[in-house]
């Protein structure tokens, strides 16, 4: 019953490995696979539309990298390239939504064989001399490219997460924040006027509420005895949130008609909405500040960098010199 959220937008922080989490103000924007085959058809037809993509995991797997033995072991070798336990997270990254579901040892195994595969086809590739082609060139230093970006992204919003920071946004959230009424309520859904009229009835020849829901509601909620818990106006629909929100503490609605049956509604409790603690929106905060560094990093690098629009040559369709982030001129 409550209202849908829409999905939030896709950015250069996601792709930089930061969580998608609400905060209570807005954060800035940037800029913008089910497995029923078997192991080696899947494989297969991966390659078969990504083999650019494995040379240019090849050649990160295999250059010289200086890392902590220790903390990042060799779990298994390809002709004689390391494969590393970092590696296995780029694989998992690389395969994304296509992962099977398998259990964890299943999963090392796969990744392990995907990461062999990669590198053994690589090996091969260069034995042709793919990597000197045009094209494989261009994905290598595109893939390059991408890796720096997303490295930088990631430094400069870890580098952002200070306490001070964080307390800072925190605390001007807070004053921004109105108070806002909270109602804790239950309720009995069934499918006709009928049926919320007899319940009603019930109730005030004494049923239990809890006991009622359990037995006649047809909400998922129903095994909880409608516990609805707290919510605001704006998480229900309008109908159910007018007639909870007129409701005093212990009082019983009249039958309600929404979208989605006909409800009676018992208010448990009214209150004013608490106030968040910091840590219980810490990790909301670092998802914040780190964005807000990685916007203005960006922001910084298109005012002073040259972007060619060579595709519209001047005085036809446009500019010929793009600056995303500076006013057009009038």
């Amino acid at each position: 019953m409550a209202k849908m959220r829409a999905p939030g937008v896709r950015c250069l922080a996601i792709k930089a490995g930061l969580s998608r989490q609400p905060f209570v103000v807005n954060a800035p924007a940037i800029v913008p696979k089910d497995h029923k085959m078997s192991f080696p058809h899947q494989f297969a037809a991966r390659l078969a539309a990504r083999w650019l993509g494995a040379v240019a995991l090849a050649v990160l797997l295999t250059a010289p990298i200086a890392r902590a033995q220790d903390a990042d072991p060799v779990v298994a070798r390809a002709n004689g390239i390391d494969i590393r336990q970092s590696d296995l997270a780029l694989a998992e990254e690389d395969i994304g939504s296509a992962m099977p579901q398998m259990g964890p040892e299943q999963k090392r195994d796969y990744l392990i064989t995907y990461l062999a595969d990669v590198i053994i086809l690589a090996q091969a590739a260069d034995q042709h001399q793919l990597a000197n082609r045009p094209d494989v060139k261009q994905r290598i230093e595109f893939e390059r490219h991408k890796a720096l970006m997303e490295t930088l992204l990631q430094d400069a919003g870890k580098a952002a997460m200070t306490d001070d920071a964080m307390h800072k946004v925190y605390d001007e959230a807070i004053k921004q924040t109105p108070n806002e009424q909270e109602v804790h309520a239950r309720h009995i859904l069934v499918a006709t006027e009928g049926e919320a009229k007899d319940i009603e009835a019930q109730l005030k020849r004494g049923a239990d509420f809890a006991k009622l829901a359990k037995e006649k509601s047809k909400d998922p909620g129903a095994a909880e005895g409608g516990d609805l818990g707290y919510f605001t106006k704006d998480q229900m629909v309008p109908e159910f949130a007018e007639a909870a929100f007129k409701l005093e503490k212990g009082q019983i609605s009249d039958p309600i008609k929404t979208q989605f049956g006909w409800h009676v509604i018992q208010v448990e409790d009214k209150r004013t909405k608490p106030t968040p603690t910091y840590d219980q929106v810490k990790g909301q905060l670092e998802n914040y500040v780190a964005r807000r560094a990685q916007a203005e990093l960006v922001d910084n690098l298109r005012k002073s960098a040259t972007i060619e629009r060579l595709d519209q040559p001047a005085g036809q369709g446009g500019p010929a010199t793009l600056n995303p982030a500076a006013p057009s001129k009038k």
